[in-house]
């Protein structure tokens, strides 16, 4: 099972250059629970970056920079299948 509705999709976010951002995230209920991962501007992140932490459906990204600024979305997986949350946007200044 999973629920087309997310508990909380993200909301838009703005920052200064250099401040960390979160964007929040709970996903819809389902069975299995589902696993949570984002996607900027259509492509899957990847926390390689180690500025980038994901963690309980947060997306925590430590400092900010320009090239952070996007449309983020929230991803729920399980076997069933996928959800897209509504994008939100993080906007650096």
């Amino acid at each position: 099972v999973l629920r087309d509705d997310f508990r909380q999709p993200p909301g838009d976010v703005v920052v200064a250059a250099g401040e960390p951002a979160v964007l929040e995230c709970v996903p819809p209920r389902g069975h299995p629970e589902p696993s949570v991962s984002w996607k900027k501007n259509g492509v899957r992140v990847s926390d390689k970056d180690e500025r980038l932490t994901i963690r309980g459906g947060k997306l925590m990204v430590a400092s900010t920079q320009k090239t952070d600024a996007g449309v983020y979305v929230c991803v729920a997986t399980n076997v069933v299948g996928e959800r897209d949350s509504e994008p939100a946007e993080l906007v650096v200044f």
